[in-house]
């Protein structure tokens, strides 16, 4: 083979490794794709409970007696403060739009504060024991908060109401009598409290509450009616601090790129 045959066999295997340097070189550039990160949602309807501590400031102010039996004039009075333990049930739907949450919750919460005491307003002597409960309450609110993630602060307000009994037992002779009545008194209430998604369906928090409530009149004259032992009542307010449980239903984790 001469030397012009083998320079043109170099020029050709030059040429071609050439062209494929410059294929290899215009493939397209294919970008990875963005991160994905997870974002709960906290659309959709809860199930609950709850359960904490409470505390109720009851007072109670006499306004008519012609009884035998009642130790007290119009005009006097007690006021005593109970605690207990309260828990119940909540049910809510909540909204989201974008970090703010908005939501509608109902709840029912039986409660053990009560209390008594002994009349002596005229006197040691006096014999009259006094006695009174709070033992359920029921709401109806409307929450709004800003969601971090997994994080949702919250306030509430709304409706309240809360059942309240006073009782008045004297039972040293000559005067003797006893009386009670039972009565639902309509209020407000306003709170505060987080939640945290563990998984897109459990939800636990902590909230704070306090619900303060009419003025009723009662009459405790008992069995010596229509003689009046009448008394302006009232759960002055009753204030708790729970810790909660929801379970959501639905509301996937939604991706966010």
């Amino acid at each position: 083979m001469n030397k012009i045959a083998l320079l043109g066999i170099a020029v050709s295997l030059l040429s071609a490794s050439s062209a494929s340097a410059a294929d290899l070189a215009a493939r397209p550039y294919t970008k990875a794709p963005p991160p994905v990160a997870a974002v709960y949602d906290w659309t959709g309807f809860y199930i609950g409970g709850h359960l904490g501590g409470s505390w109720t400031n009851e007072q109670w102010i006499n306004t008519a007696n012609t009884t035998g039996f009642g130790d007290l004039s119009p005009g006097n009075g007690f006021a005593q403060r109970g605690t207990g333990v309260i828990g119940g049930a909540q049910l809510g739907y909540n909204w989201q739009f974008q970090s703010f949450v908005l939501g509608l919750e109902g709840t029912v919460s039986g409660m053990s504060n009560k209390g008594s005491l002994l009349n002596t307003v005229f006197g040691a002597g006096l014999d009259d024991v006094f006695s009174w409960r709070t033992d359920w309450m029921a709401t109806v609110v409307g929450r709004a908060g800003v969601a971090y993630n997994n994080n949702l602060f919250y306030v509430k307000g709304g409706y309240a109401g809360v059942n309240n009994k006073l009782s008045v037992s004297d039972t040293v002779p000559a005067l003797t009598g006893s009386g009670s009545q039972t009565t639902w008194h309509n209020g407000w209430t306003v709170g505060a409290g987080w939640e945290y998604g563990i998984t897109r369906n459990w939800i636990v928090g902590v909230e704070y509450n306090y619900a303060a409530f009419e003025t009723k009149s009662y009459q405790l004259a008992g069995a010596a009616a229509p003689a009046l032992y009448t008394f302006d009542v009232k759960p002055k307010d009753i204030q708790s601090v729970v810790a909660r449980v929801s379970y959501k239903f639905g509301g996937p984790v939604m991706a966010k790129y």
